[in-house]
Order: C-alpha cells, then sequence, then structure tokens
C-alpha cells in the first residue's frame, strides 16, 4: 500500500515564512530553515517551500532561501514561485530542489509543463492549482489569488495531466488560512478527473480534516497554520492517522 504523506508548507516572503488568510494579511511565522529542521524531526514526508511575493513582484525566488532550507534536510523538498521558465526549474534543482512548483506561468504558457517534463521528469513537475469556487464550479487564480482566469479547474487539471505534470497542488483560495478543513467536493472532482497525485491544500485545523482529504482522493496534504502555530506535531497527527487505518510513515 503506498503510503499517504504529510507535508509541511512555508510560505515564504523576504526571506521569512509568513502566514495569511485566503493569500491576505501575511504574519511572520518564523525562520524558514528553523522550521524545516522542525518539521523533519517531527517526521515530515515532504517540504514545500513557495516564495509567495516572487510572482506578483516580477522577480524570480530567493536562492538563497532554497540552499537554507536544503542544508536541514535529507527528506525531498518542492519549490515553487516566481517560475517562468526551463531555466528557472533548472537553477532551482541546481539549488537543493527535488521537485519544482509553477503556477501562473504554466497558465500563460502551458507548454512550459511540457517542457519540465521532458527535461527534468514528470516527478520534477508539479504544477501548483489556486481555485476558487463560484457558484457550482471553480475557476483558476494566479498571481496569489488576485487573479480570475476564464479556466474551469477541472479542466485545467486535466490538460496539466496531459501534458506531462507529475503531481498538482491543489490549493482552495475559499479555505486558505481558514482552519475551516479541506474543501472536499472540490477534492473529488479533481482527484476523480485525474490520475496523477494531487495534494490537498487550503484550510486544514485538526487531524480529522487531513483523514476527510484523505478519504476524498488526496495522495498527501499540505499543512501549514495547524503545525506552524504548534497547535499540534506531525508525530502526533501520524499515529492519529494511523489509527484511523490510514497507511502513513512513521
Amino acid at each position: 500500500m503506498v503510503t499517504k504523506r504529510i507535508i509541511p508548507c512555508l510560505d515564504c516572503k523576504d526571506g521569512r515564512v509568513v502566514k495569511g488568510i485566503q493569500f491576505q494579511g501575511l504574519t511572520d511565522a518564523g525562520s524558514p530553515s528553523e522550521l524545516a529542521a522542525r518539521y523533519e524531526l517531527e517526521g515530515a514526508d515532504e517540504l514545500v517551500v513557495l516564495d509567495v511575493g516572487a510572482t506578483g513582484e516580477i522577480r524570480n525566488i530567493q536562492i538563497q532561501t532554497v540552499r537554507d532550507v536544503r542544508k536541514e534536510l535529507s527528506i525531498p523538498l518542492t519549490v515553487g514561485g516566481g517560475v517562468r521558465a526551463v531555466e528557472d526549474i533548472e537553477k532551482l534543482l541546481h539549488a537543493g530542489a527535488d521537485k519544482v512548483s509553477m503556477n501562473s506561468a504554466a497558465v500563460v504558457r502551458p507548454e512550459l509543463i511540457r517542457e519540465s517534463s521532458q527535461a527534468f521528469g514528470a516527478q520534477c513537475t508539479v504544477v501548483a492549482v489556486d481555485t476558487k469556487r463560484f457558484g457550482k464550479k471553480w475557476q483558476v487564480l494566479t498571481k496569489s489569488g488576485t487573479e480570475v482566469q476564464n479556466l474551469d479547474t477541472i479542466d485545467w487539471a486535466k490538460q496539466i495531466e496531459d501534458l506531462g505534470g507529475g503531481e498538482i497542488l491543489l490549493t482552495s483560495f475559499d479555505r486558505d488560512g481558514t482552519q475551516q478543513g479541506y474543501d472536499l467536493e472540490l477534492l473529488l472532482a479533481v482527484t476523480d478527473a485525474v490520475k496523477i497525485p494531487v495534494i490537498a491544500s487550503g484550510g486544514a485545523k485538526v487531524t480529522q480534516d487531513l483523514i476527510h482529504a484523505f478519504e476524498a482522493g488526496a495522495d498527501a496534504v499540505l499543512a501549514a497554520s495547524m503545525f506552524h502555530y504548534q497547535m499540534t506535531t506531525i508525530g502526533k497527527v501520524k499515529e492519529e492517522l494511523r489509527a484511523a487505518d490510514i497507511e502513513v510513515r512513521l
């Protein structure tokens, strides 16, 4: 049986970890390298680092942040933010990333997904999908949630798979930072539509939220607030998941 993954997320800006609600009102949550070291000790399966200011400020991700975090980790590291070209992906892989996440640039030029997959492999190519519900459907957001695209989220997920994307990092804008649980209807719709792994993001507060996400088809769950603010630990969450018959690496 494939084990389910617990992935803390470090949203970074100006070299610090930040956290907000629906991508706004960012507050300082600590040092990226210190949090990375703590999460590895607690039993994180992977770590995601997203430079949340890179795209809006039209700059590349801060490479030094990636290097500092990599020094603390032996687990897989996914990095994203400001990725616009294959050259950006190559730089991040050289800086220590195992996988690179792209978002806005892939929506503008979907061929970037194919180029990354062909150059570095599908296993390195993660596509982050930020999405917001409008009525009974979801639409894709770009530029840190500030722009709504005329692009159906389910259709985009299928296109990502067809272009060679290896994994989808699916974030519900409506649930981000709210601690109201993941958008399970969204998760079910996307996981039904694609065969590649889907990481659920946005809304986790307690272990039951993670259980619901796995039951809805998620291969992994991303969480920030519940770990940053030490409401619980990754080790404790994994014990509770195992008790609920969800296979995790202890």
